[in-house]
This record gives C-alpha cells, structure tokens and sequence, in this order.
C-alpha cells in the first residue's frame, strides 16, 4: 500500500514541475534512444548481409592478383588458368568463373531493353539462386556447347514479348559490335536482397539476363578476378591456404600478391565494424546516461529543498526515515523510467522511418528495449540515493521552521 502512496505523490510532483521534470529526463532519452537505434541497427544489418549470401553460403571467395609494378600476364588469369586450377583441385570446387559481363540491347523486331548479361559456369545454381517462374536454368551441357540460352527476368519478358510466354522466343543482344542470338530458356523473378536493390538505387533501369559464359568468352580470353566456391569437404580456411599457394606457383608470383576475399571474411569484417560501432555509440550513450542522472540527482536535491517544509510535516504526523527515503527513491526511479520509456520509443521509431526509406526489415529485440528501460530505472534509483538520504535523515524540527 505503501508504495502506491508514495508512486502517487512522485506523480503528483512530476506533474507540478513538467517541464523541469522533462529537461530531466532528456538526457536519458538521448541516451537510450541512442542504444535502441544503434543496437538495431547493427542486428538489421547483420540479417541483411546474411540474407544476402543465404543462397551462396560463405564458401564465396574472390581471387584476384595484385602487384607493386604494371599488371602484366603474370597478373592476369587466363582461360587455361581457370581449367588447371578447376582441374587440379577436382572436387574441392563447387564452382569457378572469370564471372564474364557485358552491357548492350535486348531486341525483338523494334522493342529494346538496355540489358547486363553475365556469363554462368557449370553448376550455375550455385553462384546465381534465381526464382524460375517460366522454362527452366541452362545446365552443364549448355554451358560445355555454347548453346545460345539466355534467362531473362519477368519484367523484361514482358518489356520484349508483352504477355506472351517468351520461353522458347529468339531474341538479338548486341555488345561490343557482335551480335548474339539467343533462345529464352527460362524466366526468373527478381529475388535481389533489400541490400541490392538500395546499393542499385532506383535509377538503375538496366535489365539482368543471364547466359552460359562460355557464349560470351573464347580461349584467348583472360581477366583480373575469378569467383569460386568451395565444396564441402573442405574448410574454407583450408581451401584458401592451398589456393594461394597453388595459384602463386601458378603464375611464378609470391604469396602476398594472391588476395582472396572471401564472404565469411567480409561478413566478419562486418560484425567487426558493427561491434566497434556500438562500442563508441555505447561510450556516447553512457555519457548521456551519466549527464541524465547527474540532471536527476540535481533536480531530486532542488526537490528536498523545495519540499522541505512537507518532509518535517510527514516525520512529525510518523513518517518514518525509510517512508521519506522511499518516497524520494521511487520519484526518481519514475523519472529515469519514464525517460527511458520516452527514448526507447524514440528509438525504435529513428529505426523504423529509417527501414521505411531504405526499404530494409528492420530488426528490434525485445531483450534489448526491457534492458534499456530497466537500465534506466536504474541510474535513476543510484543517482537519486543521495538526495533521497539527505531528505530521510533531515530533523523533523529545522524542517518544520524552514521558510
């Protein structure tokens, strides 16, 4: 009962003293809306990078070389690079490319799609989880014999063909002064993550089609980079060690100039930078926290004097000191509380326009909004104790003849 009392007259008070009270509380809610938004923030982004490589998994690795002088052949891998390493590896690889692109036009009579067409090796699921709505993925065989197959996405089917089924239609694509023509073999829907389609941005209008790469390379062919993927049976750390070696043997070039980045390195590059993030956020956040109960205990110690009168009144109608230390506490404890309540909703909100516009899910952890707001009823009793003592232990008679 003696709580609900005291919970009253802390409301009482706070309602008397409005804004002074919310200046109070304001340091608080920066600080804990700092927290929200930041640790939400964080597991936001660390469930979009993973549903980006849900389907690639983290065997992704690329392979490029780097010198210190001009790039030369040595810096270059050529097709028959891609087929010893492909060969001599056998089934530690999943899957390899020089990951070939060219840009250029979609046509059929005079409808045209300004189009990417990126060339897939064997296995082409692997690198490229594509939704087939219509037709079906090129496969191995395709790939080995050049076939002219190309998959298109829906919209651009419908661009080119308008509501006919476009599987089976021959198409132009013309790049780099040749011309290709191809049979659709499938149509895909686009999937592309929340990351993709905001790093792309709304203005790219370009089609992606896809084509076996041996379509759009020849045995003259080299390039600065080749994607691969690792199978199972081997670690990923592993297969990187015996890579680098293998290719610097390769090429006749020294270990160091073989970089390999793969996606388990880029994804802890992520968490690494998301966890020094929040640690300098926190750092911030505890600042704020620290000023917001410094503003706490300051107003609670203009409150005792204020009140001093009321304070020698209670002990005088039998209030004992742990009735005034209570009731100083659980005032306090309501200010930080209400201030962290105010913060965690402002976070969250801060979280929530900022998926709104950038179009990714936002995630918001219960766990972490009930630690906030109880963190902040925390700070609130702890800064609040001295003013509370000092309002307990004051004598009932100088209390009484204060003006």
């Amino acid at each position: 009962m003696l709580i609900f009392e005291n919970i009253k007259l802390a409301l009482s008070s706070i309602r008397a003293n409005k804004m002074r009270s919310f200046l109070t509380m304001l340091g608080m809610i920066i600080g804990i809306s700092a927290v929200i938004a930041i640790v939400s923030m964080g597991d936001t982004m660390r469930g979009v990078f993973a549903d980006e490589y849900k389907y690639v998994g983290t065997n992704l690795a690329s392979v490029y070389l780097a010198s210190d002088d001009a790039y030369g052949d040595s810096y270059l891998f050529s097709a028959d690079d891609i087929k010893q390493i492909k060969s001599d590896f056998g089934s530690k690889i999943a899957y390899i490319s020089s990951s070939p692109s060219e840009r250029g036009k979609l046509t059929t009579g005079k409808k045209i799609a300004d189009a990417y067409v990126d060339g897939l090796a064997e296995n082409p699921s692997l690198y490229e989880n594509l939704k087939m709505v219509y037709g079906k993925m090129f496969n191995n065989m395709d790939i080995k014999n050049k076939r002219p197959y190309i998959i298109i996405e829906d919209k651009t089917a419908k661009t080119l063909f308008g509501t006919e089924n476009a599987v089976g239609k021959t198409l132009r694509f013309s790049a780099n002064d040749q011309i290709y023509e191809l049979t659709v073999s499938g149509i895909y829907q686009n999937n592309d993550s929340a990351l993709k389609k905001l790093l792309s941005g709304s203005g790219n209008k370009r089609a992606q089609a896809y084509v076996p790469e041996t379509l759009i390379t020849s045995e003259g062919d080299s390039c600065w980079m080749i994607s691969v993927i690792n199978s199972d049976e081997i670690s990923q750390n592993d297969f990187s060690a015996k890579l680098t070696k293998y290719i610097a043997k390769l090429k006749g070039i020294k270990e160091e100039n073989v970089i390999i980045s793969s996606v388990a390195d880029e994804m802890g590059m992520i968490d690494s930078l998301m966890s020094k993030l929040s640690l300098i956020v926190g750092a911030i956040a505890a600042i704020s926290l620290l000023v917001g109960g410094i503003g706490i205990m300051n107003i609670m110690l203009v409150s005792v004097t204020e009140r001093t009168r009321e304070i020698g009144i209670r002990k005088a109608l039998g209030a004992r000191t742990e009735d005034i230390l209570l009731q100083f506490l659980v005032e306090s404890a309501i200010i930080s509380a209400a201030g962290g309540i105010i913060g965690t909703a402002l976070g969250i909100g801060v979280v929530a326009i900022g998926g709104a516009i950038t179009g990714l899910g936002i995630v918001v952890k219960m766990p972490v909004v009930a630690v906030s707001v109880g963190f902040s009823a925390v700070v609130g009793i702890f800064f609040g104790l001295y003013p509370a003592l000092k309002a307990a232990k004051a004598d009932p008679i100088t209390a009484l003849r204060y003006e």
